[in-house]
């Protein structure tokens, strides 16, 4: 196989993953406003933009569910074993050492072992425990017969809190992984440009080639 510079990110997977970027943060904002971590807007317009987006986001989650699988990307975030520890070694230790990264992208596996382990979790516990709280929550509404004293109220609150640190926490080690190595701009672009370097056979090659996705 040999590397080549080929668009591998349509049009509609970024337009998903800058609007769920942008959707995210504003709803970490929100949310540390309902929080009383910050006085910068009115309690009433945080709760409605935070409910809105979040409604919002769920829509696009469930049109790019439906589109991963359809197209079958679903599968660069079912994790594997192979080449793990040589990835984990080299985020705790090569990566400081100035070592290359152990894991050559290929068009079928862009993600290594470790990024489509996390991407998973995300994508199979962390999204669905704040959906799930979340709609709780905004639902509450239509159970709160069944909760004598907001007992479960409180439950369902705590833990739609905690889903989102454990979020939050994905997306700073996420932004600091894009610092290290060839540095962020240069992991960024792909993003934007719809094109990454990866290994394609040359039956690959030939058929992006045909399409005019190959820029080398």
């Amino acid at each position: 196989m040999a590397e080549h510079c080929v668009k591998v990110y349509s049009r509609f997977n970024r337009l998903w993953h800058w609007s769920q970027v942008g959707s995210i943060m504003l709803l970490f904002f929100t949310g540390a406003r309902l929080l009383g971590l910050h006085p910068i807007l009115p309690f009433g317009a945080a709760v409605l933009i935070h409910t809105v987006v979040a409604l919002a986001l769920l829509l696009l989650w469930a049109f790019a569910t439906f589109w991963l699988f359809t197209t079958g990307g679903y599968k660069q975030f079912i994790p594997r074993m192979q080449g793990m520890w040589e990835v984990s070694r080299f985020y705790a230790y090569g990566v400081f050492k100035g070592e290359e990264h152990p894991y050559v992208k290929s068009y079928e596996r862009r993600h290594n072992p470790l990024q489509a382990a996390a991407y998973f979790a995300l994508k199979m516990m962390l999204f669905p425990a704040i959906w799930i709280s979340g709609l709780a929550y905004l639902s509450y509404g239509f159970w709160d017969h069944l909760d004598g004293g907001s007992f479960w109220l409180e439950i369902i609150a705590n833990f739609h809190v905690l889903a989102a640190f454990a979020i939050a926490s994905f997306v700073v080690v996420h932004v600091y992984l894009l610092t290290i190595g060839h540095g962020f701009r240069q992991h960024v672009r792909p993003m934007v440009s719809g094109y990454e370097k990866v290994d394609l056979t040359p039956e690959a090659e030939a058929y992006f080639r045909q399409q005019g996705r190959v820029l080398d």
